[in-house]
Formats: C-alpha cells, structure tokens, sequence
C-alpha cells in the first residue's frame, strides 16, 4: 500500500475530537479540483477570511482556482499566466500555473495537505498527542505548518539555513518548532540526518511527513495541478498535436506527477525535469550548491516516476538571479517598457519567484531543443512569487553592483533571448535507468527503502498507475471523517 489508510481507530476518533472541538472540516480531493462544490456555507464564509489567514476555513482554498486576491476571495478558473514572446525569445506558447494566490503563496501546501489528510482520516497520525515534522528546502515546511496550525496540530519545521530571510521570519509565527540545518539549497541529506535524529530522540511522539517519499505528494500533484493545467489546455482549445511540453524543475519530486496526468491524455506530450546546473545531479551525476531555492538536489526523489521523465535540463543559477532582477528592479522593469513590454505583463512580473523563472529558462530550452512553433504550447509552473525572495535583491545588489540599465539588457538578451540548448539531455531508456539507479544509493542505503520496490518502480508497469486510485478512496474517507465531526 503506497498510501497507508489502515491506521488505529482510536487515533482516528482523536481526530475526530480534535476537528469537532476547533469546528474544521477537511475539503475532498474533488473541491480541490472543483471547488464549486464546496458546500455554500464554507464559500459565504471565505469572504471575510484573507488568503494567508490562520482559519481552518483556508483548508478549502488548498485550489489553482481562487480569486487572485489576498482577502476575501471567491473561486473562478485557473490561475495561470502566458508568458509574451517578446520576453522569452522563442516561438513556442509558454503557459504558466501561478502559485501566488493559493494559502501561503504557494502550491506546496497542496503537497502538504495530500500527504496530511489521509493520514488524519486513516488515524496514522495523531493531531492531538503527536507533532507532524515536516523536512524541506523551503516552500514544503512553509505549507505544512500552515495546514498543521489550522488543524490545531504541533509541528517541526525543517529546512536548510541558508534559505531566505522571508522563509524563516513566516515560519516562527506558524510553527511550533523551526530547525535549520547546515548547507544550502542543495544539502537534502542533512535534512533527512535531522529526521533521523528526530526520530531517534522523540520515537513515537514524531511523525514524518518526508514529500520526497510521501505518494501524497505524489496525488496532490496529479490530481489537482495536473487537472487544472488540463482544464487551462481545454479553456484554450489547445489542438491535441500541440500540446508539446510540460517542465518542472525536480523539488521533491511531486509537481512532476502532473506529467504523468498530462501523458494520460496526451501521450506524445515531453516531461522534462529541471535542475540547476550547478548541481547536476540528473544529467552528470553531479552535485554543488546553487541559488534556485526549493527545488532539491543531490538525490532522486522516491517518487519521482523516472520511466515518463523525457528530458534533463539544468539552468544556471546565475541567469535566475538576473532575470529575476530584471522583473524586480525598478531599471529592470523600466528597460522592459522601453522594449515596449505591455502593462498586463509588467503586472504580472511579481508572479514569477526564483524557481519559477527556473521554470521558464527550462521551457525556453525545451522549445529551442525541439524546434517548436508558434501554436506548440508547453505549461510549467510558478511555484511561489517574488516577495519571498525580496531580500535577494539587496545581496545582489552588494554582490553584483547596482541593477542598471546595461544590467537589464544583458538580463533580457543574454538569459532569456539567448537561452540555448546547451546542458538539455533527451533520454534514452539507458540514460532514464541511469537516473532511476540513483535512488539505490538514497533511499535503499540511506532510508531503508527495499531492492525489491526500487525495481518495482521501474519493471512494474501497474506500479504508478495504482496511485491516481487513492484519491476516491480517500475523498469517501474525507466525507465520512466529516460527517462524524458534524455528527451525522
């Protein structure tokens, strides 16, 4: 059982308690992807609760589609963006999901909350006696305290202590622990010895939710991103022949199984996993640190399906930092006018955080890499926006000098018109084993995964399609979890 939904009933029944005394319902798998659904009550009272409010009721905007608003939103379509040609330099459409305008900014407490919920309505964990820890390079901490604290729940944030100020500033006002490991970006083992001496010190009193082993992880994203990049293609009327590409960089492995949702319907479609080229771990075997923070590196996630993966393309980390200065700075964004940039797009620039012009770099490769047109679409994801990284800007600035007009024409021709296809790998079935037989060295030595599931993984072609199953599984356990709170 990927997803373990046979858990103590008397944890359960906790729960229950526990979300009757605080007045909390769950949301179903379902409202995420649709919340028209949601039951009108619920909606009417979203509209006095802001988008990053400490209420149970911001469970139910765990959705692509809320009002892009801080305050008192309602639900609409699918929050995404097109990036203009005049900004990427290439030819093919290059669609983006937009993480601002879900709880916390950004779409890991998604992740989060796939992985907490079966886990509170199978009674696995236990919300009132135990703390849910929650390891990450970033975004995914974020998420899971927030969810943890609607629930009522202790948490463990974990997350390496070079990250941003921003992250760590949020982070003490939500969560009950905030522990920051040695490294980067890209030390992920440090943070999985942390878990480890967690669970040494606490036992019992500790669950994991690990997003780089969690198939909760794994659903969310294949449910909810990748039905709502579907319903965007549908919206657009997006002919089947051009739906070319979807790219993401790696994480923990889980906005990837949108990918796997897309193949479903569209089998021609390339899955690319992107990296930064400081620490090519896909495409070299490489390791290092870099600067695209929450995007994971130096291992291969446990539920990465390596087998649909299609191509390996590593950004500098160095043309994220400039191009995002280019949207942030004010000479930036004047430079952009100049080069007659429209308003709406100089609007939606505060959309795009680090990685998600690590997105975009990728995408842009991806296009040039295959020679796609102008009706060739390829979707990605803005996975959190500029204002977690403001502080950024001023280290660059100490760094590099001020950001000036030149500054900002190197930024536009060089990172982004003139992004190449140099450090993009098409896999072949050898290369994609190649990446696959990673995970031994992980999660077989390190965390206590089995030879036999690791070859499972690759041989056994059931393997990932058992997954997307568990979502009505869990929805029919979401419901009647619900219905004993209410006491029906």
């Amino acid at each position: 059982m990927l997803i373990n939904l046979n858990g103590d009933p008397k944890v359960r029944q906790n729960n229950i308690d526990r979300c009757r005394e605080k007045g909390i319902l769950l949301p179903t798998f379902s409202q995420m992807v649709d919340p028209s659904t949601i039951p009108a009550d619920i909606q009417s009272k979203l509209a006095d609760v802001g988008l990053w409010d400490v209420n149970p009721l911001n469970l139910f905007r765990i959705t692509w589609k809320n009002e892009p608003t801080k305050m008192g939103g309602k639900f609409g379509g699918v929050n995404f963006v097109e990036v203009p040609h005049e900004i990427t330099g290439c030819k093919a459409r290059i669609l983006a999901l937009v993480g601002k305008w879900i709880p916390t900014g950004s779409h890991k407490v998604g992740a989060t909350f796939g992985c907490l919920a079966p886990a509170l309505v199978a009674g696995t964990f236990d919300s009132m006696n135990q703390q849910a820890v929650w390891p990450s390079t970033g975004n995914y901490c974020r998420g899971g305290a927030f969810n943890s604290v609607l629930l009522g729940c202790e948490s463990i944030a974990i997350l390496p202590a070079e990250m941003s100020k921003e992250r760590f500033a949020w982070l003490k006002t939500v969560a009950g622990e905030v522990i920051a490991t040695p490294g980067c970006e890209s030390n992920v083992k440090e943070i999985f010895d942390m878990c480890h001496t967690l669970d040494a010190e606490r036992g019992a009193s500790i669950v994991i939710f690990n997003q780089f082993d969690q198939f909760g992880n794994y659903l969310w994203h294949y449910t909810v991103t990748g039905g709502a990049i579907l319903e965007v293609l549908d919206e657009l009327e997006i002919a089947p022949e051009n739906v070319c590409g979807y790219v993401t960089t790696t994480g923990s492995g889980g906005t990837l199984a949108a990918g796997d949702h897309l193949k479903e319907k569209y089998p021609h479609i390339k899955l690319a996993a992107c990296e930064a080229l400081q620490c090519p771990t896909l495409l070299r075997n490489g390791f290092g640190g870099h600067r695209i923070e929450g995007i994971g590196d130096k291992h291969v996630p446990w539920v990465h399906n390596v087998r649909n993966t299609d191509m390996v393309i590593a950004v500098d980390d160095q043309d994220c930092m400039d191009v995002y200065r280019l949207f942030n700075e004010p000479a930036g964004i004047e430079y952009l006018r100049k080069m007659g940039i429209t308003e709406e797009t100089i609007s939606e620039l505060p959309l795009y955080g680090i990685s998600g012009v690590g997105n975009v770099l990728a995408s842009i490769k991806m296009a040039k890499y295959y020679e796609m047109g102008s009706d060739d679409v390829i979707f990605t994801v803005l996975t959190d926006s500029s204002e977690m990284y403001t502080s950024r800007l001023e280290e660059q600035n100490e760094i590099q000098g001020e950001f000036d007009e030149y500054a900002a024409v190197r930024a536009l021709a060089a990172c982004l018109h003139h992004q190449t296809t140099e450090d993009a790998l098409e896999l072949t079935y050898y290369e994609k084993l190649r990446v696959h037989n990673l995970k031994y060295y992980t999660w077989v030595e390190q965390q206590g995964k089995t030879y036999e599931e690791l070859n499972a993984q690759w041989y056994d072609k059931n393997y990932w399609k058992q997954i997307p199953a568990y979502a009505e599984q869990i929805d029919e356990m979401i419901n009647a979890f619900n219905a004993e709170v209410l006491g029906k």
